[in-house]
């Protein structure tokens, strides 16, 4: 017997996930949520819902290799459990529990879309799944004007499938934090009190711009020697390109390859730079909201989410696509210009407050959920 209130999210690959905490938190006290982790092992996020008196499931998966066992475990989960909804996020997460849920007679099948043209750009291959995903779908939410364009002009998604739910973001915990928990995080990464800090939160991909960023912060750091450079989730398909490049600047970078207090890392940026290749490579771009909400000045292009709500010198600067010479001259103008940086900080945390409140998602979910 189909259990009306009973929900399913079925998460692939997450360590740590303040969104999910978020989500989770808002959501269980209105529904029968359980959490299928597909993971290694523990991890904060499972940490985190049991602590938050929610029912985790974790089923042991690394690679590909694991698809099978997995599917076969989920599918007796749903015969057995009968949930009225499933939500699947994230690659693996997506293909295994659709189709779990579709041979299962799951009535409700929805997924999050958190590529965009990834797949179509890197590996053309593998978008054949992402539309075997959409065809066992019921329901896609769609992030931003990214994912609208991916699913309805490339993936010929129809319209009536989609949903338009952007990400949630929860100001108050993104605003709180203590001189106590920067001045650890400096520490911990040996970062000296006082010293100018540029940041980057992104993997080391191509199509992230990190390749323009170095070369734009060592025209920066020939006018400003004792700067500092972090690119934090130092890991990627990219690595070896990146340490070629950051080699004449080695001591004035610090690669940070994973920072569970993501909040207090931005805390410590005086800017930060987000500057991914095109319009469409960044599928929504949570770090444009986080950076804002904290309160960093910021350079960005205009991909994913940014395309929507940025607006070049009101809540950031904003340079045009493989641009080193705007990052450079765009990093050496916040420097020199505290009421610019307090323009931008004050309508920054304005104007994202306004368009992703938490309780705006979550509201929007429920609507979905009925």
């Amino acid at each position: 017997m189909v259990s009306k209130n009973q929900i399913f999210y079925i998460v692939s690959n997450i360590q740590k996930s303040l969104a999910f905490e978020w989500i989770s938190v808002g959501l269980k006290n209105h529904y029968n949520l359980t959490f299928v982790l597909f993971n290694s092992s523990s991890s904060s996020l499972e940490y985190f819902l049991k602590e938050n008196g929610i029912n985790v499931i974790r089923i042991t998966y690394q690679n590909k290799k694991n698809l099978p066992l997995a599917f076969l475990r989920l599918c007796w989960i749903f015969i057995t459990e009968r949930p009225a909804i499933v939500h699947a996020h994230l690659f693996d997460a997506t293909l295994i529990g659709l189709a779990a849920a579709w041979i299962t007679r799951i009535k409700k099948r929805i997924y999050t879309r958190h590529n965009s043209t990834f797949h179509h750009l890197y590996f053309p291959s593998a978008v054949k799944y992402d539309r075997w995903s959409n065809s066992l779908a019921t329901q896609i939410i769609s992030i931003s004007q990214a994912t609208d364009k991916t699913l309805l002009n490339l993936e010929h998604v129809s319209n009536e499938k989609l949903v338009r739910i952007p990400h949630g973001f929860d100001m108050n915990a993104l605003t709180k934090v203590g001189t106590n928990r920067a001045y650890k995080m400096k520490e911990k990464w040996g970062i000296q009190e006082g010293q100018f800090v540029i940041g980057v939160i992104a993997r080391l991909i191509e199509w992230k711009g990190i390749q323009f960023i170095i070369p734009a912060f060592i025209k920066f750091v020939n006018e400003n020697p004792a700067a500092c450079l972090v690119l934090a989730n130092a890991s990627g398909p990219y690595s070896d390109e990146i340490t070629r490049l950051i080699k004449p600047i080695r001591n004035n970078v610090i690669l940070i390859p994973f920072e569970e207090d993501i909040v207090a890392l931005y805390s410590i940026f005086d800017i930060y730079v987000h500057v991914p290749i095109d319009p469409l490579c960044e599928a929504f771009g949570q770090t444009y909201v986080e950076a804002l909400a904290i309160g960093i000045p910021s350079i960005f292009t205009l991909s994913g989410i940014a395309a929507e709500f940025i607006i070049n010198e009101r809540n950031a600067l904003v340079v045009g696509f493989k641009d080193a010479e705007s990052i450079y001259l765009s990093m050496e103008r916040l420097k020199c210009d505290p009421n610019l940086r307090a323009r931008l900080i004050e309508n920054g945390r304005k104007d994202v407050s306004v368009r992703f409140s938490i309780s705006s998602m979550l509201q929007s979910l429920k609507i979905l959920y009925g």
